[in-house]
């Protein structure tokens, strides 16, 4: 990108960035950028923006380690705003959500298993420290599977007891550290409901 074309001065210095999940195209946050913001951005491929707070570069992820990885960045046709995509490497919004866009309470379930399963995926790919989800990958399979064990069985005791919350909870690990063992075994989401959508045109 040649940074002359953009025209910061109808900010006072400043240009609108949209961020964009590269893999959901799901926009993730806006914040603003200087010069030196932007071509940082392009030195580093870490989104970097201008704090006004601050009144200084600040680089998502400094402080949390959610960095946003930089896959493309395009201006506008006016050469007054910038579209990101880039890749998140955990949540972007310090609220712990993937989006700053959004109540999380109002995703359906789907909604709700995808953003999972593309969390899940950023800790496979970069391996964070101090990430749960990249220490279950780093102890492999054997223990993935074993942890995938124990809460089934979790499960099927809090079925037993007939505590509904408890079954609840319990269901919910089952499902997200069977989701890291898909992850691990390089099966997405979609394959899954392609079998069973397969089992239901089945009469099963």
């Amino acid at each position: 990108m040649n940074t002359d074309k953009l025209d910061f001065e109808k900010l006072s210095g400043l240009l609108p960035a949209v961020v964009q999940d590269s893999a959901t195209r799901e926009v993730l946050m806006i914040g603003f950028m200087n010069r030196d913001a932007v071509e940082e951005t392009l030195f580093n491929k870490k989104v970097t923006f201008w704090s006004r707070t601050k009144r200084r570069l600040w680089q998502k992820g400094e402080t949390s380690g959610n960095f946003l990885e930089v896959v493309s960045i395009r201006s506008d046709c006016d050469n007054d705003a910038l579209l990101i995509e880039a890749i998140p490497t955990g949540p972007v919004c310090h609220q712990g959500t993937v989006s700053c866009f959004g109540d999380p309470a109002s995703l359906d379930a789907s909604q709700v298993f995808r953003n999972l399963a593309h969390i899940i995926r950023q800790r496979h790919q970069h391996m964070p420290s101090g990430s749960y989800t990249a220490d279950l990958f780093r102890s492999g399979t054997g223990q993935i599977a074993k942890k995938v064990g124990e809460e089934g069985v979790e499960v099927a005791l809090s079925a037993l007891e007939g505590d509904s919350t408890s079954l609840r909870k319990e269901t919910a690990d089952l499902l997200y550290h069977l989701m890291v063992l898909l992850e691990q075994k390089g099966l997405s989401l979609d394959e899954i409901a392609e079998e069973l959508k397969g089992r239901f045109n089945g009469g099963k």
